[in-house]
């Protein structure tokens, strides 16, 4: 595991979300892995963590997410546009290839079998809970956080800073058309 990412409590989980990024989602099932992006993830709740995504139906990766019961969120960053870009446009039911071509590189947390994308900025161990209305109805999925991670050069404390670390760090925000926005500088309520 690289040497800049570390724990981060469960109960400080939503805090890796709750600025609405694009995020990735990793999946497993029978041997097959696949990762897509999604722009519509949303944190739930304190305790137990939870968070919601939206996985459509054509998407691979919603079939390993309701065979396997697991997956991983993680927030891309402004160095992995393209990667973003790809995995959100490609099949794995078109291109079997799909994970290479688009640049992915998967790596394994121990005591979890889901992958996990390399190069983000945080990862958010999952475990689904079924409510089949809202995932046939909807396409929404709700999981428990059962493990968050973050990268400290720029999630260290409880909190972001995307202000004092490499712009390449900022997350994304996918707009459409290929068009994303960085997340920008900090500002603060002041006199609270």
């Amino acid at each position: 595991m690289n040497e800049y990412v570390a724990a981060v409590p469960l109960e400080k989980a939503f805090r890796l979300i709750n600025h609405g990024p694009t995020i990735l989602v990793s999946a497993h099932h029978d041997g097959v892995d696949n990762v897509m992006a999604a722009a519509w993830a949303c944190a739930l709740d304190f305790s137990p963590p939870k968070l919601t995504v939206v996985l459509d139906k054509i998407a691979k990766t919603r079939d390993l997410v309701e065979q396997s019961g697991r997956f991983v969120i993680q927030v891309p960053t402004v160095a992995q546009i393209d990667l973003t870009f790809q995995v959100g446009h490609r099949s794995l039911l078109d291109q079997p290839d799909k994970l290479a071509r688009s640049g992915v590189e998967l790596f394994a947390m121990d005591g979890y079998n889901v992958p996990f994308v390399a190069g983000c900025s945080a990862w958010l161990a999952c475990q689904l809970i079924p409510e089949p209305h809202n995932q046939n109805r909807y396409d929404l999925f709700i999981a428990e956080i059962v493990g968050a991670w973050a990268d400290t050069r720029v999630f260290r404390n409880g909190h972001w800073h995307f202000e004092t670390a490499d712009p390449a760090w900022r997350s994304l925000h996918y707009v459409a058309g290929g068009h994303f926005y960085a997340t920008g500088e900090a500002v603060d309520v002041k006199d609270i």
